[in-house]
């Protein structure tokens, strides 16, 4: 049987998700309601009928292990999932990879009201009442901005048309389909998804850093900052350096090359004032046989027309609101080695606030 589903996301408008379950013929309606997840409890309702699921463990992981996939593969045909903010699409794609069901759309709600400041702030989930569990260190910017750059639809609702969030959406996914929540046509808005959508799949770290193609002018103080060089970083002045993607940056994606770490190319991501740093696996130049290098290594862009996929060096790209390109440049560029440390590192014992990053992501 055919296994087909719509993830709705985004933290507000639930009347999205059943305006595409009545267009989508024949689909079953799927709610989630992860707010008594730390005492393991999910709420579901399908198609009406709510139940609560006790889970073994309260975390994000067991909720779409134990109960959202395979209850997909149990339901079959076609299921719209509205989900609960604090279920990220990206996850529960991740999570469905290696069944056989086939992501129709991720569709993402954005409320022009409170995006934007949502997408460059500092508040955690705690602190919004929206934590899945106590460990659940996660920034409300992570899941304002995460969703809307994995979409293939957006669906804009509340107040005006604002010049400086359909900027910052043009760069941080221009491939998405967008509509204004009022007058919503679900059918025509399924229909818009255009020939080059995601459709659920992620992003390869060795791949290019753009999602899309972008405008890279800068329009309404809305500009993408692209960082490259050939040489390594300094592992205590990249950390200090990281500050400035803290401040009026929506968002930051990156391959970082660290002069202690020669093997190893760490990955960067920051949305709002959340950064994380971990561990991308292996440069390609680290390989010793080019066979041996992973397939997207060898398939994905780069945003350095002069370097291989996969070969060492920086790249950053930066979707910036306030914050100067300028001195985004500039900090980084500072926090390179020098000549002298280059021709050193062999010799040289650098303090690396990184190397603890090897298996999980490291908040900053």
């Amino acid at each position: 049987m055919l296994r087909e589903v719509v993830l709705v996301a985004g933290l507000g408008d639930h009347d999205v998700g059943e305006e595409i379950w009545r267009a989508w013929q024949g689909s079953i309606l799927v709610r989630y309601d992860l707010r008594d997840l730390a005492q393991r409890v999910v709420r579901r309702w399908v198609d009406g009928e709510l139940t609560a699921v006790e889970l073994a463990h309260g975390c994000v992981s067991c909720t779409l292990g134990l109960d959202l996939v395979p209850l997909l593969e149990r339901l079959g045909g076609r299921v719209v999932v509205h989900l609960d903010p604090r279920l990220e699409p990206e996850a529960v794609c991740f999570a469905v990879c290696e069944t056989d069901v086939r992501v129709k759309a991720v569709v993402t709600v954005v409320d022009r009201a409170t995006w934007l400041a949502d997408a460059t702030g500092n508040d955690l989930l705690a602190e919004r009442g929206l934590s899945a569990a106590e460990d659940d260190d996660r920034t409300v910017a992570q899941i304002a901005v995460g969703p809307v750059e994995f979409a293939d639809c957006l669906v804009l609702t509340g107040g005006q048309v604002d010049p400086v969030l359909d900027a910052v959406l043009d760069r941080l996914n221009p491939r998405a389909a967008r509509r204004d929540r009022r007058g919503l046509d679900a059918a025509a808005l399924l229909a818009a998804i255009p020939p080059d959508a995601r459709r659920g799949r992620f992003d390869d770290g060795f791949g290019t850093l753009l999602n899309g193609r972008p405008p890279l002018e800068p329009s309404h103080g809305v500009a993408v900052v692209r960082f490259a060089a050939g040489r390594p970083f300094h592992p205590m002045r990249l950390h200090d350096a990281l500050d400035v993607l803290l401040d009026g940056v929506v968002r930051a994606r990156g391959r970082l090359w660290v002069v202690s770490q020669p093997h190893r190319a760490l990955w960067l991501e920051s949305a709002g004032g959340g950064l994380t740093v971990g561990s991308l696996g292996s440069w390609l130049t680290a390989v010793s046989d080019w066979a041996q290098a992973p397939p997207a290594c060898l398939a994905g862009g780069s945003a350095s027309p002069d370097r291989r996929p996969g070969e060492r060096g920086q790249e950053v790209v930066v979707i910036t609101l306030t914050a100067p390109p300028e001195a985004i440049i500039a900090a980084l560029s500072e926090a390179l080695v020098t000549d002298e440390e280059l021709e050193l590192a062999g010799e040289l014992e650098f303090v690396d606030p990184f190397i603890e990053s090897d298996d999980e992501m490291e908040e900053l």
